[in-house]
């Protein structure tokens, strides 16, 4: 299953890659970002993507590493276990 994951991953982000490209090429025109009234330099379109596409490779592969699952400490792990083996009391045989 880990090796289908990664083609598939690799072959979207291939895709997208040529898909920038190929737009990039067909608008080759300069553009400068404006900002309240700050404006950058005139850069062209197909730079502004790039950029983009590898900011956000690099956040979307940080992410995960960033908002990674909580180790549970050896304590918490003793609790848990006593008490999955503690009985509970049934309300539906306890009724009377």
């Amino acid at each position: 299953m880990s090796k289908l994951t990664n083609l598939l991953s690799s072959l979207i982000i291939a895709a997208w890659a040529v898909a920038i490209a190929v737009l990039s090429v067909q608008n080759y025109s300069f553009i400068s970002l404006k900002f309240l009234t700050f404006t950058s330099i005139p850069f062209p379109f197909g730079v502004l993507l790039t950029f983009c596409f590898g900011g956000g490779l690099i956040l979307g592969a940080l992410f995960p590493l960033l908002l990674g699952k909580p180790r549970r400490s050896a304590r918490s792990m003793r609790g848990r276990e006593r008490n999955d083996y503690l009985e509970e009391s049934d309300p539906l045989e306890d009724w009377s």
